[in-house]
């Protein structure tokens, strides 16, 4: 019998923050060990783990990821750690999946590798299990992530993900303080970054690109209100389709910054803080996950790639090793009123059909 709920209703209980989740870590490395997979703890430093069947026969390494990590709300005044974007169930199905696949005895070439991954959140959890070797020697990578009921509902996959490239600047602008009374003296912060958002407000890419660029903090202060503001802190979310696109996108953000301030005689200081790749998928992986989304959910349930402004880390193992094929797909079950909603809430029933999915796609691969 499946232990899918149970597991998800466990990790459910216990949501930890990035690079925090020390409870999760123990509780998949142990039901991984119980199934019979080799595993590896604290990958790369950090509460990453590593889990290898090896069939004894010659063929590929299939590597199956989920993330564990939770998200930080302030709910009702109170930091709290909640399961709201669904890296619990992405961690139970892949669990179920292991121990499934084990139990069925349906490895019979190659090798089959689970990685269990912290701080997709923070963007940064992929490239420290990277740096622990995590996909040094796979040949083939599957990701999956829930959907929004208005993308994908239960009883629908998307077989391919397209996650666009996605980065934040942080920029430090730097004027002259004076009195409010002789304005002539000093150079205003908030002028300057005013200045940078507009400059950064009129970039233009071609047209038939999907890109963003926008301000989404803006700190400025001089403690009083006669007084000149010598110093503020801008954030911008800058987002696009393709990755080169990012590259003319990051390049004429960072520019107009500059320029923009200096209209006003102030300096930006400027630096990307955060920066995730767009995703780069396999066409053949892509149509193997078709063929087991249509075996599970019928030719119905089948929709059509989908292409999102969002970003995840997952395209950091591609990047770091090309020869990687890599399929990320999409699982309806009614998830709303949205990801990041600390009410976020789906059907639970639906997590079966990522199990199958799964299972299915393994099977082809190494059975």
């Amino acid at each position: 019998m499946s232990k899918l709920i149970k597991h998800y209703e466990h990790l459910h209980t216990i949501p930890e923050i990035g690079f925090e989740e020390v409870k999760t870590a123990a509780y998949l490395a142990n039901h991984l060990e119980k199934a019979g997979f080799k595993t590896t703890c604290n990958v790369g430093g950090t509460t990453g783990v590593i889990g290898v069947y090896d069939s004894g026969i010659e063929g590929p390494t299939l590597a199956l990821r989920a993330d564990m990590d939770a998200l930080g709300h302030v709910i009702d005044g109170v930091h709290c750690a909640r399961h709201t974007c669904g890296h619990d169930a992405h961690s139970a199905i892949v669990l179920t999946v292991a121990e499934e696949l084990i139990q069925e005895k349906a490895i019979r070439k190659g090798r089959l590798k689970i990685i269990f991954q912290p701080a997709e959140e923070l963007g940064t959890g992929a490239l420290a299990m990277i740096r622990g070797g995590a996909v040094a020697d796979v040949d083939i990578l599957l990701g999956l992530h829930i959907r929004p009921e208005e993308e994908c509902k239960k009883g629908q996959a998307i077989p391919a993900m397209f996650y666009s490239a996605s980065g934040t600047i942080e920029t430090v602008i730097k004027g002259v303080p004076a009195h409010g009374a002789r304005p002539h003296l000093g150079v205003n912060a908030i002028d300057a970054a005013v200045g940078a958002i507009q400059a950064v407000n009129a970039i233009h890419l071609n047209p038939t690109l999907s890109y963003s660029a926008k301000a989404t903090k803006f700190l400025c202060d001089s403690g009083v209100t006669n007084a000149i503001p010598a110093e503020a802190l801008v954030y911008w979310d800058i987002r696009a389709q393709f990755n080169n696109t990012m590259a003319e996108l990051k390049a004429k953000v960072l520019q107009a910054i500059q320029a923009g301030a200096a209209t006003v005689g102030a300096a930006a200081e400027s630096k990307v803080i955060k920066e995730l790749p767009a995703a780069e998928l396999d066409e053949d992986i892509t149509a193997l996950l078709a063929d087991s989304i249509r075996e599970v959910l019928g030719e119905k349930g089948l929709l059509k790639p989908y292409y999102t402004p969002g970003g995840e880390d997952f395209f950091f193992y591609t990047q770091s090793n090309p020869k990687i094929k890599a399929g990320f797909w999409g699982l309806g079950v009614n998830a709303a009123p949205g990801l990041h909603h600390p009410d976020m809430h789906f059907d639970l029933d639906a997590l079966k059909y990522g199990v199958e999915i799964v299972k299915i796609s393994a099977k082809k691969l190494l059975g």
